[in-house]
């Protein structure tokens, strides 16, 4: 299983990743802007959601809105 970010590039446990478009968080009112960049994410058992941390609580993100640092 190989997971990709939205430009090809594979991505691993730890990695660091940055968000390429404004997101609503759903059942939240935080909004991810463009830029925001998560350290140390976590891989799913889905191939295109990855999990982090965004303060106290866990995100999934889908990889096609993110690209690796």
């Amino acid at each position: 299983m190989t997971v990709e970010d939205s430009n090809g590039n594979e991505l691993n446990e730890g990695d660091s990743v940055q968000v390429i478009k404004d997101l609503k968080v759903k059942g939240s009112s935080i909004t991810l802007k463009r830029g925001k960049t998560f350290k140390s994410i976590h891989l799913t058992s889905k191939d295109e959601e990855v999990e982090c941390r965004e303060g106290k609580s866990t995100i999934v993100l889908k990889t096609c809105f993110l690209k690796k640092v």
